[in-house]
């Protein structure tokens, strides 16, 4: 059966491993046989006063232990400034989250972990939030999908290297859980990662984890700032939704087991609290909502495949165009944390913060595919590709979307999102990831300006370029020509957005890495915009 999604169209250091076992849990594997602190140190969910610190540490004698974090406001540690201790062991796979209060908002700090045996952890900087009026501007580095396979994390080590930044948010995809050779494919490899196996079990996205955070860039960044993070689907697995994924099979156990391990193991790797979502305030500056919209209560997407081979398909089309995929019972967060999400809006317009920014995973803002389309796909693509691009065509021509794994699956769910933004007179900033491109988008809704979207590129995952051989800005001209809201895109560059807040105005750069095929320091500028407060569409 012809399968219409977003990865029809894209897809076209090694490290050694020891074992250790422990009474009670199946045995489970360790990246290198290394003891004591194995993958340098992070920090995340940063407040006004306090923040989580993260660290792992495994004892040669494979015994819990305690570890103790500092803080100091000073790189020497002669005055400490806060502490704290926690107890880690196999139960979590040696990762330890100890979160410190007390600490003065807006104020940059070094920490490090001290382990039972006196030794220490590399140093990390992390900076709380400011309060009030505090900042006068808030500049983040925002990422997404970094598949490591396909290439050098530069991305990472360029925002790393920088001493202008606050923060960093990563929207998803900060792993990949396809088997060596599955995605890349072998001629589009660049390194490899462990294990070789797809991920299914505890111990595999363990390994997986380990294994990418032993990268020095992704290092780098984790122990230069702070980082808001959020997953997506390939933390679990491909177009992962409530209750199933495209890349799970029945072979490979029931889907809520694979799920709920993969959560674990989030938890365990990434410096981010158990809380399914969370806001953050900037000082009066901003309030930052970290969301969820994947695995927990996410509607299965809709599948546009079968409609193809109805006896007639345009027929077909403008059934599902008028009836499915408006159903109202559809939907990517769940009645809970839209609610949630509706009010904490309204609080924080109430409360006098100039903007609100949002962070989802995939892309709202509309796409269609123009019919233009045909002309760019390489003659020597496959079929799925060319596929993909028909399907989108026909698709486009009666008005729907060409990724139904976004939020062009869920209209009646963005309507409702893009409603409340309005109705709470919201200055709305989406940002996004998931695509591998870069989109710039007037959202609107019932005719009216509704906000700005700023979606990234990724760090290393291919996009459109990948099967698309026609000169990049043919393909960008063309999408912005056939969709309404998008202002701007590109469809050929790797990198970050660095994202600017003032009272007046929320700017965003659009950086390009020159190479993901080795390792470089060299990144470019290769587009900016902005937003006035007020307006709701760019400048």
């Amino acid at each position: 059966m012809l399968r219409i999604d977003r990865r029809s169209l894209m897809v076209t250091g090694t490290l050694g491993l020891g074992a250790w076992s422990v009474p009670g849990f199946a045995q489970t594997t360790n990246v290198t046989a290394a003891t004591g602190f194995t993958h340098s140190v992070a920090s995340g969910e940063p407040a006004s006063d306090s923040m989580l610190l993260w660290t792992r540490y495994v004892p040669a004698d494979g015994k819990p232990v305690h570890l103790t974090v500092e803080l100091s406001e000073q790189a020497d540690f002669t005055k400490i400034a806060g502490n704290g201790v926690a107890i880690t062991g196999p139960w979590r796979d040696w990762t330890s989250k100890i979160t410190v209060d007390g600490l003065k908002p807006g104020t940059s700090y070094f920490y490090r972990f001290v382990g039972p045996d006196g030794s220490r952890s590399p140093v990390g900087r992390t900076r709380t939030l400011p309060t009030g009026s505090q900042a006068k501007a808030f500049k983040a580095a925002i990422f997404s999908c970094s598949n490591m396979p396909f290439g050098y994390f530069n991305a990472y080590g360029h925002a790393a290297a920088r001493d202008d930044l606050d923060l960093a948010i990563h929207l998803g995809d900060y792993l990949y859980e396809y088997k060596t050779g599955g995605y890349p494919a072998p001629k589009d490899t660049v390194r490899s990662t462990e294990p070789a196996n797809e991920l299914v079990h505890l111990a595999d996205y363990r390994i997986r984890y380990a294994s990418y955070r032993s990268d020095p860039d992704l290092q780098a960044l984790h122990a230069r700032l702070p980082m808001i993070v959020q997953w997506d689907d390939h933390e679990s697995a491909n177009d992962s939704w409530e209750g199933g994924a495209e890349n799970h099979q029945p072979d490979e156990g029931d889907w809520t087991l694979r799920k709920m391990a993969a959560i674990q193991v989030y938890r365990e790797w990434m410096p981010v609290s158990d809380e399914p979502w969370k806001a953050y305030d900037i000082g009066n500056l901003a309030t930052l909502f970290r969301t969820e919209t994947r695995v927990l209560a996410r509607t299965e997407q809709p599948d546009i495949a079968p409609l193809f081979k109805a006896a007639d398909p345009v027929a077909a089309l403008k059934a599902f165009r008028d009836g499915p995929w408006m159903d109202p019972a559809a939907t990517m967060m769940g009645t809970q944390q839209e609610d949630w999400l509706f009010h904490a809006l309204r609080r924080s317009v109430a409360a006098g913060q100039k903007w609100q920014l949002v962070g989802f995973g995939t892309i709202l803002g509309e796409t269609v595919m123009p019919a233009a389309a045909l002309g760019w796909v390489d003659p020597n693509a496959s079929e799925r590709a060319k596929n993909y691009v028909l399907a989108g065509i026909q698709a486009g021509k009666l008005g729907l979307p060409f990724n139904y794994d976004n939020w062009g699956g869920y209209p009646a769910a963005r309507a409702r999102f893009l409603r409340a933004a309005q109705a709470t007179n919201a200055n709305l900033v989406v940002i996004s990831g998931d695509s591998h491109n870069g989109w710039a988008f007037d959202l609107k809704q019932d005719g009216k300006a509704a906000g700005v979207e700023f979606a990234g590129h990724s760090v290393t995952s291919p996009g459109y370029e990948h099967e698309v051989k026609v000169d990049p800005k043919t393909v960008a001209a063309g999408l912005v020509a056939g969709n309404p809201e998008l202002k701007w895109c590109d469809t050929s560059h790797r990198g970050y957005m660095a994202l600017t807040i003032t009272s007046e105005k929320v700017s965003n750069d659009w950086l390009f890495v020159d190479t993901i095929r080795a390792r470089s320091s060299n990144a470019v500028v290769g587009h900016s915009t902005s937003v006035a407060r007020g307006r709701n569409a760019m400048a």
